[in-house]
């Protein structure tokens, strides 16, 4: 048999470079496209030695950062199957299974002794291809959002090293890839500044919103305005909640029952943490008005999920504050205020969200897999009270506070949005050499790829 005639090392660069017809998008002109596969090692595998080894799996990704937090150490003997991938200094891993969750790594000293998953992609690569550069790359959105068009499969979707190396890259000269990454990872550096002190201000402000609740219903907050209007600090008492308010639940409805337009039932996934969630909406017909006028809804009425009242350390309550009118489905509680009691709803509304008053109400919740409070339990609860006109005061303070408060947090969420989207504004930038840092005057990318491909190493 006739021996296979070797490519010239101009055929070879034909065959790395990416015709023209087919570039995603256009690049400098010192830059240039080729696949994966052209400036990419082989992956090698290493199985485990000695009595233990260090495993990185998905898990060990912080897919928020792109970082290893820390491997698994694991015992030779309990290795798992999929332990088998080499890593070295330099080589950036990335996750083939549902790749838009970005768990991609950079591998650097400390974890170049460890075993990898073969659910990773190694990318280790060819010489004069800086391997942060490569890494960086990895995590942009042009190519995490490229590999994610070749995923496959329903119950974890994934992509194959063969769609790695035949994807398309833009690689400029080895100066300008270092360049690249000095901009991107100072650039960087000053978002993630920024991102820690808007958040330690939006956690501050967690504090204070509970801080200020405290001293609402401690008599703190209105201390001086009793002083002000002779009101004695005697005036405060502790009542049942039962003394207050007459306390209902809902019933349950047949899906049978239910129309496309009506009066609207609330439920307990209408309950929300201070406001009502109306996104899966179920209406019973006009005439259940009469049919079930003991579950109809007034203005000033509390609604309390019965179920599973408390989450993340947050109450599911809500205030009625208009004049729509609903009809009250089972596991919803609702405390309506007594004919004779002098209240103002918005006042007890803010105390079922002291974190004190929270601490009392867990302790009477039941069950463990699925917590709940009846309304007996509920109707025992003590709750600070104060005359109507001190009652109005502190909802008047809470509310101008809160509202502040609540405008700083939205402002801080909204900040910390922006600041991701810059970051990948920067990262779509950067590798379309539109950071500012491109010399075109300087050597060409051909140039490095024409190195990688004589490379026999």
């Amino acid at each position: 048999m006739a021996k296979k005639k070797e490519k010239t090392l101009e055929e070879k660069l034909q065959e790395a470079l990416v015709p023209e017809n087919q570039w995603p998008y256009i690049l400098p002109e010192n830059w240039c496209w080729t696949k994966g596969k052209y400036i990419l090692e082989k992956m090698e595998s290493q199985k485990p030695e000695g009595d233990y080894f260090y495993y990185i799996d998905i898990d060990a990704i912080d897919n928020s950062c792109q970082i290893v937090t820390e491997p698994k150490q694991i015992a030779v003997c309990d290795a798992p199957s999929r332990a088998s991938r080499k890593l070295h200094v330099g080589d950036t891993i990335f996750s083939l299974v549902r790749p838009y969750l970005k768990n991609i790594a950079y591998i650097d000293k400390s974890l170049s002794n460890s075993i990898a998953s073969t659910g990773f992609y190694v990318c280790t690569p060819k010489k004069n291809v800086f391997p942060k550069f490569f890494y960086w790359l990895m995590i942009s959105p042009y190519v995490v959002d490229g590999l994610n068009k070749y995923m496959k499969g329903d119950n974890s979707p994934s992509i194959r090293g063969g769609d790695i190396e035949g994807f398309c890259y833009p690689i400029p000269p080895l100066p300008e890839q270092k360049r690249i990454v000095y901009r991107i990872e100072s650039l960087f550096a000053k978002l993630d500044e920024a991102k820690e002190k808007i958040q330690q201000v939006l956690d501050g402000a967690e504090m204070r919103k509970a801080a200020i609740l405290h001293k609402a219903f401690t008599g703190e907050l209105t201390k001086t305005w009793r002083k002000e209007n002779g009101i004695s600090e005697d005036s405060w008492e502790l009542k049942k909640i039962g003394d207050i308010f007459n306390l209902f639940s809902g019933k349950g409805f047949k899906a049978s029952e239910y129309t496309t337009n009506g009066i609207k039932l609330l439920r307990i996934s209408n309950v929300s943490y201070g406001s009502f969630d109306w996104e899966d909406t179920k209406y019973l017909p006009y005439e259940y008005k009469e049919i079930e006028k003991k579950l109809l809804l007034r203005e000033n009425d509390i609604l309390i999920a019965l179920n599973r009242p408390i989450t993340n350390g947050k109450l599911k309550i809500c205030l009625i504050d208009n004049n729509e009118e609903y009809i009250l489905y089972q596991r919803v509680g609702c405390m309506r205020c007594k004919e004779d009691v002098l209240l103002n709803s918005k006042y007890v509304f803010y105390a079922f969200n002291d974190y004190e008053f929270l601490r009392i109400f867990s302790d009477k919740l039941q069950g463990s897999d699925q917590p709940y409070i009846n309304l007996p339990e509920l109707k025992s609860l003590l709750i600070p009270m104060c005359t109507i006109k001190e009652q109005s005061e502190i909802v008047s303070k809470l509310e101008t506070i809160l509202k502040l408060e609540n405008y700083i947090a939205n402002t801080g969420t909204s900040l910390l949005s922006r600041i991701d989207t810059m970051k990948k504004s920067i990262l779509a930038k950067a590798f379309r050499g539109e950071l500012g840092t491109n010399n075109p005057t300087e050597g060409s990318a051909l140039n490095l790829l024409k190195e990688v491909l004589q490379d026999k190493s």
